[in-house]
């Protein structure tokens, strides 16, 4: 005889309060639920804002650049650094100095470095294929420069031919020595040097040491030594136009943050401290 399956009790309809109940949690539930998303949306957004990329957007990648510069920017980069850095912490900048055909030289022989800024554009334009796309940051002009209260008088390029006078020049390879000559040609003056330097600090140091009476240097750098030398200036006319051109290397290890640097340099910041040093604008 089969077994009698038990009886279970019958199910009985849910109260009217029970049902009324069931509701309320459901509704109360759908309306918290909008609260919560708006709730992660904040925290999301206060992250992306306090961390995500935006906050960084516009910071140069952190590395420690090595930047070849002419030697008139000699000082004005001591400023250039103080305030790149500041601005970019994690960054760390090296100046190398010289005269350009040297740095040019360098950079042909693998030189490590990151970055070049020359004084002309002919240096740098044979460099092609050592570096990105240059971009002039700064110009300058020649001046001629005495010893401290100018003894000898010297008013003109013409009063550099006299034979009393030791002037002291760049060599032509140097950018300087360049526009020194150029400027000289077009006036028809033959002016014989003592001595031939290799970068335009080194005619500053002869003026300034009393080795010579005079040379042709740029304006900028007259300007770093107004105690030991006076500027006399060369008229428009007479004078030549130097273009200081910037481009990251091909060889850096660092190719972001050197093209970051060398962008940095035409920023207003940038150029406001050049304008103060006296170079004029690209």
């Amino acid at each position: 005889m089969s077994p009698v399956p038990p009886v279970r009790p019958a199910r009985t309809a849910p109260s009217p309060r029970t049902r009324r109940r069931a509701a309320a949690v459901v509704a109360a539930a759908a309306l918290l639920l909008p609260l919560a998303a708006c709730g992660n949306d904040d925290g999301d957004s206060k992250k992306d804002k306090g961390s995500g990329s935006g906050a960084k957007a516009g910071a140069a990648p952190k590395a420690d650049l090595t930047i070849l510069a002419a030697a008139s920017l000699t000082d004005v980069f001591k400023t250039v650094e103080t305030t790149y850095e500041k601005k970019n912490p994690g960054t760390k900048l090296t100046f190398s100095f010289a005269g350009s055909q040297e740095l040019a030289a360098q950079v042909k022989q693998g030189s490590p470095a990151d970055a070049l800024v020359t004084a002309d554009t002919k240096t740098m334009d044979g460099l092609k294929s050592d570096t990105g796309t240059p971009s002039v940051i700064a110009k300058n002009r020649l001046v001629i420069a005495t010893r401290d209260g100018n003894p000898k008088k010297v008013k003109s390029l013409k009063d550099l031919t006299g034979s009393d006078l030791k002037v002291v020049l760049a060599a032509p390879e140097v950018p300087v020595g360049r526009y020194s000559q150029q400027v000289l040609d077009a006036q028809k003056l033959k002016v014989k040097p003592v001595s031939q330097e290799t970068s335009v600090r080194g005619v500053l140091s002869k003026v300034e040491l009393g080795e010579a009476d005079a040379g042709i240097v740029y304006k900028t750098d007259a300007a770093v030594s107004p105690d030991k030398v006076d500027a006399v200036t060369i008229p428009d006319s007479q004078n030549a136009v130097a273009s200081y051109p910037a481009a990251a290397l091909k060889q850096s290890g660092h190719k972001e943050a050197a093209e970051a640097f060398v962008k940095w340099l035409a920023t207003p910041e940038a150029q406001k401290i050049l304008r103060d040093a006296g170079f004029q604008k690209p």
